[in-house]
């Protein structure tokens, strides 16, 4: 009897040291709190997919997730330890590589496919603009300056006719976009998934202008410091290994996605279910990432391109 009371005592005391320790995911591991940011359009959705679909809990992760409304901001967010790992584009991860920031790509992001491109230049539905050369020394709006949601415009606009020196490009937020297209205040943008779905009754597709750069290739990326990587290579793989279902998941789901997108998008679910949809590479093809250095380079003063491989955590 008091055998017994002995044992049973014994397992409650190492079930009260575990609950206040943190209870173990699957896999064996402790949940471990990331602060990630990204931007709330389809290509940089996956962490949410991840979050919701419980691919993160399943790795051992208490995702942190905040919005942030461009690469630039987040590229920054991450190097000054604001957040642990963030999403951005290609060529404001590239920039910040070149001037000597120690930032490092981790996992693949959204894919962008000429088959169903989930970035594309439009102008208003009556704009009296057909070519790129109706572009030159008009006003053009980017999310983003001095990244791929300009240079791949400058790269079409260069490619098919018309002179980009010549383009004025601002920056606003996509929502806006619209309003600015009707009212003349830009006679172009760029518009990414799903905004270019959700403006489609007021705006007419000009070009599939990321095609400049490439018909296929890898559009964003996550991205944390080397220094940080290298003090949490176990919850690096983790999140890696996260995304890696992830994406396996998504490619595959795009109803379920469609609804986590809507939600965090804050748009309808009738425009996140009728979009084009991002594809989300498995694991990171520096082959595919190469065509953006190397318009970063010609567009973006990074001087000689360099080989992709250099930016990828090893």
């Amino acid at each position: 009897m008091v055998v017994h009371f002995r044992s049973r005592f014994l397992k409650l005391a190492l079930l009260a040291v575990a609950l206040s320790l943190g209870a173990p995911h699957p896999g064996g591991a402790q949940e471990t709190t990331l602060k990630i940011a990204t931007i709330p359009i389809d290509v940089g959705a996956e962490v949410f997919y991840a979050r919701d679909a419980g691919f993160f809990k399943k790795a051992g992760i208490d995702a942190q997730i905040q919005s942030i409304t461009n690469g630039g901001a987040i590229a920054a967010a991450v190097a000054s330890g604001a957040v642990d790992i963030g999403f951005s584009n290609l060529v404001s991860i590239a920039t910040a590589f070149r001037r000597g920031v120690p930032i490092t790509i981790i996992a693949p992001a959204g894919l962008y496919s000429t088959k169903a491109p989930t970035s594309v230049c439009v102008v208003a539905r009556n704009s009296p603009i057909r070519s790129a050369r109706d572009l030159d020394g008009k006003t053009f709006a980017t999310n983003g300056l001095k990244n791929i949601a300009e240079f791949g415009p400058r790269a079409w606009i260069d490619k098919n006719g018309g002179d980009s020196s010549t383009v004025n490009f601002v920056e606003m937020p996509f929502p806006e976009m619209s309003v600015a297209l009707a009212q003349g205040r830009v006679a172009a943008a760029l518009l990414a998934e799903p905004s270019a779905t959700e403006f489609k009754n007021s705006t007419r597709l000009l070009a599939k202008c990321f095609d400049a750069i490439a018909p296929r290739f890898m559009i964003s990326a996550y991205i944390t410091t080397t220094s940080w990587a290298n003090a949490h290579r176990d919850l690096v793989r983790r999140f890696q290994e996260a995304l890696r279902e992830t994406a396996a998941w998504a490619n595959k789901n795009h109803d379920q996605t469609a609804d986590i997108l809507a939600k965090e998008a804050k748009i309808s679910p009738q425009v996140a279910h009728a979009m084009n949809r991002s594809e989300y590479p498995e694991t990171i093809d520096p082959a595919l990432i190469q065509p953006v250095i190397d318009v970063a380079a010609k567009y973006g003063g990074l001087g000689a391109p360099f080989p992709a491989s250099e930016m990828i955590y090893k």
